[in-house]
């Protein structure tokens, strides 16, 4: 059944490529040359319908079959893109004589990419996956056909996705009988019989985001190339959904390349999102033909070139693929009309050559063990050979931040090429022409903009509060400047208005600024230097900005921002040397200090349970998850760190610290005394969130607790308790009995995320195990259980167990006692207990405090 499970998104995968394929078989099929069988509007969202389907379906299985997953994707973009055309021809917005050059440039390019899947399929042995991909490729290059020649190709397109249909009827029936009868019948070729999906060995070059995205690379390289082939007669309208389909996909990449821990990967397609939504601005602002700025693509040629640069510890075919598209950015920067010029036009016709073939090696690459070469380690050789740079070694750990668990790499390369980019996109001037006839719109609201949310977002999931922050705000800034000042919306608004909004922004980066002292001085100075662009933009609201002021804050601002990219990108490459950041201006004790306070480690991994478990036995303290609230922890064989913990919280004398254990197994030693009814009522009652007061003597010495006893529990009585958390009882198994105590300074709140244990204690502590936010942010039941022997239990506290299940236990614990069923363990002790002569002499009768959980 896992191998069934494992599998689930591969049949909702082929049902949608089934779904489409039908639907344009019997569009292609019913149709004739004057009239649709169904309506441009219609079938272009049922197309989009279908391609979010099959988008959902090849996320889904990128962990399981990249070749499948890769397929998916690549049919979800090419009915996207075909469906917004159908949409905006539908709808009067593409004229009916340019519907086919608006969509041959799109479908030669999934006619390209789907044949090279074809064939990596055929060579994989993936027959279904090769009649698919073959068969849409067919069905494209007869549909580019039938839009050259009027009645020409209909037929043979519906062919075509008659054959896709087919196969996908094949698998479904196929894994319908392997489901229904268990696996006794299978088909050829369904994947049933496969123990797992044929993978290649992990490999940072050949995943299935880098594919998607060299195929969205040669889509927008067919779409501008195709003008110069003289396929199509220009640049226009009907190509921009073919564009931003590829600017809205390398997106989607990004992001799930910092899923995958692979920055380098993710900033490639952000670079490559940006390039995508400002080519598809070119497309549609044809008519007015936008100017081009030298400055941006320049500054953008020079970061894109250092990230072909490190990118050659990937591989060196890596590295040299995108120096082709620093020779696309010089192009821009020559020509006047940037995209709708001829150079540009004709890198883009090599760069759809470059990535045809890049496409081609790496889905060989990926689904064999024997590869075809694409330089790697050639870098890693060439630094060995220098004796003052060491490689990071990069694994997932790497990117694991300092406030716990996170499913994403660090982010903070592209957020500071974003403010690179943005801040000098802005220097350009628009003069006498209108906003909308300068290329500036898009490198500010969409590189400026929407990658810094993106980065703010990610940001945030690691648990950097302030770098999300910053991010999100800067991000906010420049897309609502950008349309305002670039897109035609400040006109004559400039005024009060304005200058309050601005004003508004200026007080929360001021925040910003003052939390960056605490963090580091490149963050400072990054935040300083924004506040002075704020500074130009309310002195150019109100009309009062100094001639060059503007540029000078902008640059500075983009030297800045460099810098940071600059020192990200080379320190999350080497070891060492690193480039220096600065320390933290400003530093506070008792707010948790540094993020290297103390070690953090994610609770979910058995080695990070092991370090804690190793820094307690050597007499650390450490923050811990259980199945309520976050609690500190000390070793009770460690008599010293029990006392640095009670130190560390300024433990109030009513509030003691208690002590818990991962079995009753741990009470072994002390059985013959204790009462059997007591440790009856531990063994039915644990683990949970009960803990039990029972009164203090002799047993507490066999702990190793020593002096260090006066700190937990009361001079009468003692809180245990076993927690209902596999974390803290695997931890307790390793260490022993523990001391806890709640991880918050007396008198706060209790602590419900390992970020709040890290911020209040962080600089008093050795280790905190990183879980999350909390299963419960009820605390423990407290039953007072120093009079059991007669029968009778109290409560001091009603947590999360509540009151009547407490006494439903006991009830039963009872019972079985009153009939002579007592635990077998303790039968031979039951008779020389000294629970009721010593224990109870020395009961708190008086007790109004609870202790602390």
């Amino acid at each position: 059944m896992a191998q069934h499970s494992r599998s689930v998104h591969f049949p909702v995968g082929i049902l949608g490529i089934s779904s489409g394929s039908l639907l344009l078989l019997v569009n292609n099929y019913a149709s004739t040359p004057g009239e649709d069988f169904i309506p441009q509007t219609a079938l272009g969202i049922l197309l989009l319908v279908i391609a979010a389907v099959l988008a959902n379906a090849g996320v889904l299985s990128l962990s399981h079959g990249q070749l499948f997953s890769l397929l998916c994707l690549t049919v979800s973009g090419l009915w996207t893109g075909s469906g917004l055309v159908y949409i905006l021809a539908g709808q009067g917005v593409i004229p009916p004589d340019d519907l086919g050059p608006s969509l041959v440039p799109g479908l030669a390019a999934f006619t390209l990419a789907l044949l090279l899947i074809a064939i990596v399929a055929l060579l994989a042995k993936r027959a279904v996956l090769f009649i698919i991909a073959l068969s849409i490729s067919l069905a494209c290059a007869h549909q580019i056909a039938g839009l050259s020649a009027a009645g020409f190709g209909r037929s043979a397109t519906a062919a075509n996705y008659l054959f896709v249909c087919l196969a996908g009827v094949y698998f479904g029936v196929g894994h319908l009988l392997s489901y229904i009868t268990h696996g006794k019948v299978e088909l050829v070729a369904t994947w049933a019989k496969e123990k797992s999906v044929q993978k290649a060995q992990q490999d940072p070059e050949c995943t299935s985001m880098t594919l998607v995205s060299l195929v969205m690379n040669l889509l927008a390289a067919s779409v501008l190339a195709c003008p110069l082939l003289g396929v199509v007669p220009q640049l226009s309208t009907g190509h921009v959904p073919w564009l931003w389909t590829a600017g809205v996909f390398q997106l989607a990449m990004c992001v799930l390349s910092y899923r995958d821990m692979d920055p380098l990967g993710a900033t490639f397609c952000g670079f490559m999102a940006l390039l995508r939504f400002a080519e598809g601005y070119t497309a549609l602002l044809f008519s007015i033909q936008p100017y081009s700025p030298v400055p941006f693509p320049v500054v953008f040629s020079v970061l894109l070139f250092i990230m072909a640069v490190f990118s050659c510890q990937k591989s060196l075919t890596e590295g040299v693929y995108q120096l082709f598209f620093v020779a696309y950015l010089i192009a821009i920067a020559a020509e006047p009309r940037g995209f709708l010029q001829r150079g540009t036009q004709g890198v883009q016709a090599a760069i759809f050559v470059a990535s045809a073939g890049v496409l081609f090696v790496y889905a060989l690459n990926m689904n064999f063990s024997r590869r075809i070469p694409t330089g790697q380690g050639l870098l890693k050789a060439l630094v060995s050979k220098i004796n003052a740079l060491t490689l990071r070694t990069h694994d997932k750990d790497f990117h694991t931040p300092y406030l716990g668990l996170s499913k994403y790499a660090d982010a903070e390369v592209l957020g500071h090429a974003c403010s690179v980019l943005a801040a000098f996109a802005i220097t350009a001037t628009i003069g006498e022409r209108g906003p909308l006839f300068v290329l500036v719109l898009p490198w500010a609201v969409v590189a400026g903009g929407v990658l810094q949310l993106l980065c703010g977002s990610v940001c945030f999931a690691r648990g950097k509060t302030l770098e999300s922050t910053a991010f999100i705000l800067y991000g906010v800034m420049w897309v609502v400047w950008g349309l305002t000042r670039y897109g035609g919306l400040y006109g004559e608004s400039r005024g009060f208005n304005a200058a309050v909004g601005i004003i508004g922004f200026m007080l929360f980066n001021a925040l910003v600024t003052v939390a960056a002292l605490f963090l580091n001085v490149a963050w400072f100075a990054y935040a300083l230097t924004f506040q002075l662009i704020l500074i130009s933009f309310l002195l150019d609201a109100i009309g009062s900005l100094p001639f060059g002021y503007d540029i000078g804050v902008t640059i500075i601002f983009g030297l800045v921002s460099f810098y940071c990219f600059l020192a990200h990108l080379f320190n999350g490459t080497f070891q060492s040397p690193q480039i220096p950041l600065g320390p933290a201006l400003v530093k506070l004790s008792g707010t948790g200090g540094s993020r290297d306070a103390c070690l953090h480690v994610p609770a979910r991994k058995a080695a990070s349970v092991n370090q804690i478990a190793e820094i307690m036995k050597n007499g650390g303290i450490c923050g811990m998850p259980t199945d309520t609230v976050y609690v500190l922890v000390a070793a009770c064989n460690r008599p010293d760190a029990v006392v640095k913990a009670y130190k560390v919280k300024k433990q109030a004398q009513d509030r003691p610290m208690s002590m818990w254990i991962s079995s009753i197994k741990q009470l072994d030693p002390v059985k013959h005394l204790l009462s059997p009814l007591l440790l009856d009522f531990m063994e039915a009652a644990w683990p949970s969130s009960i803990s039990m007061v029972i009164p203090r003597g002799p047993w507490l010495d066999a702990f190793g607790l020593g002096e260090a006893a006066k700190h937990i529990g009361t001079p009468q009585s003692i809180a245990i308790r076993s927690p209902d958390c596999t974390v803290a009882t695997h931890l307790i198994n390793m260490v022993g009995p523990i001391a806890v105590t709640s991880a918050n300074p007396t008198g706060e709140a209790d602590t419900t995320h390992h970020n709040q244990v890290y911020a209040k204690l962080g600089d008093k502590v050795n280790g905190v195990l990183c879980d999350g936010p909390s299963p419960e942010n009820i605390a423990s039941t407290v039953v007072d259980c120093t009079k059991i022997e007669t029968g009778h239990i109290g409560f001091f506290r009603v947590g999360l167990i509540p009151k009547s299940k407490v006494l439903h236990i006991f009830e039963e614990v009872q019972r079985r006692h009153k009939h002579g069923k007592m635990n077998p363990a303790f039968e031979a002790d039951s008779s020389d207990s000294p629970m009721s002569d010593h224990l109870y002499a020395s009961v708190d009768e008086e007790i109004t405090e609870e202790p602390e959980q």
